[in-house]
């Protein structure tokens, strides 16, 4: 039986160049001069570190156009609240892997209410779609692109 499986991953050495890259962009402009600014990638985490709110906010404008420029959808952003560390602000930016178990259950609940004649099954950080026809899940995967979902979607492990 034909299957595919919805996941929601990135791929980490495009972050790591991303962040390079807007690394290598606030060294070289003028308004960050003599400035302590820089973006560190721990795991799935991205820390700013500047001297003031107002930089912090350009940098992470910075961040997201080196992203989509690597092909990294922004919506995996999880900005959290700048916090002030002795003369610098650091801010943490959480980079979310794996389809969470509410928006899982809300794919699921989208396919269903559907009455497509395919299955959803829910298998830890994805969703796996079977059905008998290769159109049956080409309309599914049609139908999860065209939701609004706050996190981006891709289609992994396609069996005929």
């Amino acid at each position: 039986m034909p299957s595919f499986d919805a996941v929601s991953e990135v791929d980490l050495q495009e972050l790591n160049n991303a962040v390079d890259q807007a690394n290598r962009e606030i060294g070289t402009r003028y308004d960050f001069r003599g400035v302590d600014a820089k973006y560190a990638r721990i795991e799935n985490e991205v820390t700013l570190t500047a001297e003031a709110e107002i930089q912090l906010d350009q940098m992470l404008d910075v961040l997201r156009a080196k992203m989509v420029g690597r092909k990294i959808d922004v919506k995996v952003l999880e900005v959290g609240d700048p916090k002030p560390s002795g003369k610098v602000i650091n801010q943490h930016i959480l980079v979310r892997q794996g389809i969470n178990t509410d928006l899982a259950r809300k794919i699921v609940k989208m396919i269903k209410d559907k009455r497509m004649k395919v299955q959803a099954a829910i298998q830890g950080d994805k969703v796996r779609v079977t059905g008998k026809k290769r159109d049956d899940l080409q309309q599914v995967m049609a139908l999860i692109r065209d939701s609004d979902l706050d996190m981006p979607i891709q289609f992994d492990n396609f069996r005929d």
